[in-house]
C-alpha cells in the first residue's frame, strides 16, 4: 500500500522534495523557500531542525516541523497538509504581535496592581483579548507544530469511520459551532458571577491565566488524541493507554461524575425557564429551526453554510422577538408558561431525540444555531462595555477572602478555582473532545481553532460576566445573591445586614429597580443568573434606551442563559450514549457499535433516565436542588478535567518522553491541590457552613431536639441526606481518582526510566480523500 502512494505521488522514500511532484492543490500554497529548508532538512535528516527553524519567520517553521515530522513516521507523503505562506512583511508582523503582548501586559499590571480606586471594564477586556490572542497564535501553535504534528492529509475518523449518523465531515465553522455551544455551560456565566463575591480580581486572573495554559490546553490536546484514535472517548483512551485498572476506573469515573453534571445542568435550566414563556417559547423554536437547517445544508442546498446560517439567523432572531409576544398574549402565554416538573420532563425528552438521532438533523445545526444568539448576545456585550467604559464598582478585593462570603462559604483558596468551572479549566469540556466533535472532524488542523480557539472564546464570554456582575452596586449585588437565611428574611432587615458589611443598601433601592426590570421582588435570587441578567441589562441599558428598555434587555438576558446552559445538554447526553456503550461492549460487543440503533436507544434512554432521576430529585427538593448539587458541580468538574490531564501527560510521555510532558502536568498539579483540599473540606470541615458532614450533623441535631418546626421536619430531613450524599460522592470521586492518578505516575516512572516502551495506540495512516466542499 506504502509503495503504491509513493508511486502515484512519483517520488520515493528518500527522495528530495520536488515542487514537480507535489500534488497541485499542495504545491500552489508552498513557497520556493519552504522547500529548499525542507530538502535541507530531509538530506541531513540527523540535524537539529530548530536549526532550520529558527531562519524561518513562524508559518514556515510550522509548515517545515510538520514535514518534517510527517517524513518521519510517514516517509510515503511528499508534503503533510497544505498552508498558505504569503502573510505579511516579516518586521510588520513581529512589531504588531510585540505591540499585542505589551498592551497586554499594561493591562494585566493594571487589573492586578490598581488599589483604592474603581478601575474601567476596559482593562479587564483589553488585558483578556491580547493574552487569548498570544495564547492562541503562538503558544497553540507551537503545541500543534512541534508537539502534535498535525496533518490534513491524513484522514480523520469522520472520514474514514463515515455513517451518516456518528461519524460526518462537517464544515469547520459548523464544527466551532458546535464545539462552543456544547462547551459554553452555565460554568462561564454564573460561575464568574459567585465568585465576585471575593472582588474582581481573583476570579479575573484565574479565568485569563487558567485558561490559556490549562482549559484551552486540555481541550486541544485531548480532541487530538482522539481524532488519532477513531474518535475514541476520553475513558477508552485512559484504559488503552493507561492500563487496564487505570482504564477501567477512569471509565467509570467519567461516567458517574457525568451523570451529575448533565443532572445539574439540567435543574439549572428549568430553574431559569419555569414560568417564562418567553424564553421557553424561543427555546422550543430553535429545535424546529434546527432541524430544517439539517435539512436543507444536506440535502437541498449541499455546502451552502452561509445560505443556511443566515436563514437560521433571521429565524431565531425571529422567534426571540415573537416570544415576547407570545409572553403577552392570554391565549398563548399559558401554553408556554411551564411548572418546574413539565419542564423537566420536556428536557429528559429532548435529550433522548438529541442523543439518538443522526448528529446532522439536531445536534450539530441547533448547536450552531445555539451560536448566533451566544455569540451575537457576546459581541454586543463587549460592544457596549467599550462603547459605555463602565467603572467597575466592586473592589478588587472583598472581606469575604476570609472565607465568610453570603453566597457560599469558603476562602479565595481553593474556592474561588472551584466555584468558576468553564470559564477557566473544565473537565467536561474533554468528554465533548472526546466525543461528539472528533467524529465532525474534517481535518486535522481544524483542531487548533475548534480545540484551543473555542476554550479561549468561552473564557471571554466568562469576563464578559465577571463584569456584567461588577458594574452592579456591590450591595445590589450581594443583596440580589444572598439567601435569607444569612442576611433576613424581610427586605428592610436583609438591606440592614447587607449595609452594616459595607455595602450601603436600602429596600426601596431594590424595590424601584425591581419594578424597572418587571419583577416582583430581587432579593434572594441566588444561583448567579439574575444578577448577571441584571449587570447585562444596566450595561445594554447605557448603550441606548435608557431605563425604560431595562425589563427588555433584562428577560432577553434570562433566556440568552437559559439557551447558553440548554446546549449542554444534548452534546452531554450523547458523549454519556458513547460512554455507556463502550463499557456495554465489554460484555456484548453488538452493544458497543454506535451505528447499531437498538444499542443507540437503549443507553440513550439509560443515560437520560440516569441524570433525568436526579434532576426530578432535584426539581421535588423543596430546597431547590442547586444547594445540594451544586458543591458536587464544581469539584466533579475539576477532578474530571484532573482525569482527562492525566490521560494527555501519559500520551505525551508515549510520544516524546519527558521533553513535553510540563504542558500537561502544570495544570494537573494544579488542579489536584485545588481539588483535594476543597473535596476535604467540604466533606469534614467543622464549619456547618462549610462542611457536608458539619451541616447534616447540625440538622440532625436540631431535629432530636425537636427545635424543628413540624412543617419543616420532611424538608429537613430531605436537607440531611442531601449533605450525607453530596459527602458520600465526593469521596467516592476522591478514591476513583487517586487510583487513576497512582497507575498515570506508575507508568510514567517506567516509561521515563525505560522499564516499559510506551507503545501509542493510535490509528494507522490513510490518505485523506475528502472534497473541497467537504472541508
Amino acid at each position: 500500500m506504502e509503495k503504491q502512494e509513493r508511486e502515484r505521488h512519483g517520488r520515493k522514500s528518500g527522495d528530495k522534495c520536488d515542487p514537480q511532484a507535489i500534488p497541485g492543490n499542495v504545491r500552489t500554497r508552498i513557497t520556493p523557500r519552504v522547500v529548499r529548508h525542507h530538502n535541507r532538512t530531509r538530506s541531513a535528516e540527523s540535524a537539529n531542525l530548530n536549526n532550520v527553524l529558527v531562519s524561518l519567520d513562524s508559518t514556515e517553521a510550522i509548515a517545515v516541523a510538520s514535514i518534517h515530522s510527517a517524513n518521519t513516521h510517514n516517509r510515503h507523503l511528499p508534503l503533510p497538509f497544505p498552508v498558505t505562506i504569503h502573510f505579511m512583511p516579516k518586521i510588520l508582523s513581529h512589531i504588531l504581535w510585540a505591540a499585542t503582548a505589551v498592551l497586554g501586559a499594561y493591562g494585566l499590571g493594571a487589573i492586578a496592581l490598581n488599589r483604592g480606586e474603581s478601575i474601567n471594564s476596559i482593562w479587564l477586556v483589553t488585558a483578556s483579548a491580547c493574552v487569548y490572542l498570544i495564547g492562541f497564535r503562538f503558544y497553540a501553535k507551537f503545541i500543534a507544530a512541534k508537539v502534535m504534528a498535525l496533518d490534513d492529509t491524513r484522514a480523520t475518523p469522520s472520514e474514514r469511520l463515515r455513517d451518516g449518523h456518528d461519524f460526518e465531515p462537517t464544515n469547520k465553522w459548523i464544527v466551532f459551532g458546535h464545539h462552543f455551544a456544547a462547551i459554553a455551560g452555565p460554568g462561564p456565566l454564573v460561575g464568574p458571577t459567585l465568585a465576585a463575591q471575593f472582588g474582581y480580581l481573583p476570579g479575573t486572573l484565574w479565568i485569563i491565566v487558567g485558561a490559556v495554559l490549562g482549559g484551552c490546553v486540555q481541550d486541544f490536546v485531548i480532541l487530538f488524541c482522539s481524532i488519532r484514535r477513531n474518535g475514541k472517548s476520553l475513558g477508552q483512551m485512559a484504559r488503552e493507554e493507561i492500563g487496564k485498572v487505570g482504564g477501567f476506573t477512569a471509565l467509570i469515573t467519567v461516567l458517574l461524575i457525568m451523570i451529575i453534571l448533565l443532572a445539574v445542568v439540567a435543574l439549572v435550566v428549568v430553574n431559569a425557564l419555569k414560568g417564562s414563556p418567553w424564553g421557553t417559547f424561543t427555546i422550543a423554536a430553535t429545535m424546529p429551526i434546527a432541524v430544517f437547517m439539517g435539512i436543507y445544508l444536506r440535502y437541498l442546498r449541499p455546502g451552502k453554510v452561509l445560505e443556511v446560517s443566515v436563514l437560521g439567523f433571521l429565524l431565531v432572531m425571529g422567534s426571540i422577538f415573537l416570544g415576547e409576544a407570545v409572553a403577552h398574549s392570554s391565549a398563548w402565554a399559558p401554553w408556554f408558561t411551564l411548572s418546574g416538573m413539565a419542564l423537566a420532563l420536556c428536557v429528559i425528552v429532548y435529550g433522548f431525540f438529541a442523543s439518538a438521532l443522526p448528529v446532522w438533523l439536531l445536534l450539530a445545526p441547533r448547536d450552531y444555531l445555539s451560536t448566533f444568539v451566544k455569540l451575537g448576545v457576546v459581541l454586543m456585550l463587549g460592544v457596549g462595555i467599550l462603547f459605555v467604559r463602565p467603572e467597575l464598582q466592586m473592589p478588587a478585593l472583598t472581606r469575604f477572602v476570609d472565607g465568610t462570603g453570603p453566597i457560599f462559604a469558603g476562602k479565595v483558596f481553593p474556592f474561588c478555582f472551584i466555584t468558576i468551572a468553564c470559564g477557566a479549566i473544565s473537565g467536561f469540556h474533554s468528554l465533548i473532545s472526546s466525543g461528539t466533535t472528533p467524529k465532525m472532524i474534517s481535518k486535522e488542523w481544524h483542531a487548533w481553532p475548534v480545540g484551543y480557539g473555542s476554550m479561549a472564546l468561552e473564557s471571554f464570554v466568562a469576563i464578559m460576566a465577571m463584569i456584567a456582575a461588577c458594574v452592579l452596586d456591590p450591595g445590589v449585588f450581594f443583596a440580589v445573591n444572598s439567601p435569607a437565611g444569612i442576611v433576613g428574611a424581610t427586605p428592610d432587615l436583609a438591606a440592614a445586614t447587607i449595609s452594616s458589611w459595607g455595602f450601603p443598601v436600602e429596600a426601596s433601592t431594590m424595590a424601584a429597580l425591581a419594578k424597572d426590570v418587571g419583577e416582583e421582588s430581587l432579593f434572594y435570587r441566588t444561583g448567579g443568573a439574575p444578577s448577571l441578567a441584571l449587570g447585562m441589562a444596566h450595561i445594554f441599558a447605557q448603550s441606548g434606551g435608557g431605563r425604560a428598555i431595562l425589563g427588555f434587555w433584562y428577560h432577553f438576558a434570562i433566556m440568552f442563559e437559559a439557551l447558553f446552559i440548554l446546549t449542554i445538554i444534548d452534546a452531554g447526553t450523547r458523549v454519556g450514549r458513547f460512554m455507556l456503550q463502550d463499557l456495554l461492549g465489554h460484555f456484548h460487543p453488538k452493544l458497543g457499535q454506535t451505528g447499531w440503533m437498538p444499542g443507540v436507544i437503549g443507553a440513550s434512554g439509560a443515560v437520560v433516565l440516569a441524570w433525568g432521576y436526579f434532576l426530578i430529585q432535584g426539581v421535588l427538593d423543596p430546597l431547590g436542588g442547586i444547594n445540594s448539587l451544586w458543591p458536587l458541580f464544581g469539584i466533579a468538574n475539576q477532578l474530571l478535567a484532573a482525569i482527562a490531564l492525566c490521560v494527555a501527560t501519559t500520551i505525551l510521555v508515549k510520544m516524546h518522553r519527558a521533553r513535553y510532558m510540563w504542558i500537561t502536568c502544570v495544570p494537573l498539579a494544579w488542579l489536584v491541590v485545588v481539588c483535594y483540599t476543597a473535596a476535604w473540606q467540604k466533606i469534614f470541615s467543622d464549619l456547618p457552613r462549610l462542611g457536608f458532614l458539619s451541616l447534616a450533623g447540625q440538622l440532625q441535631m436540631a431535629l432530636d431536639a425537636g427545635k424543628v418546626p413540624a412543617a419543616q421536619i420532611v424538608a429537613t430531613q430531605a436537607q440531611i441526606f442531601n449533605n450525607r450524599l453530596d459527602a458520600a460522592v465526593c469521596a467516592i470521586f476522591l478514591v476513583l481518582v487517586t487510583t487513576i492518578l497512582i497507575d498515570s505516575l506508575r507508568l510514567w516512572y517506567r516509561i521515563l526510566s525505560g522499564a516499559e516502551e510506551g507503545k501509542l495506540v493510535e490509528a494507522p495512516y490513510v490518505l485523506s480523500q475528502l472534497r473541497a466542499e467537504e472541508v
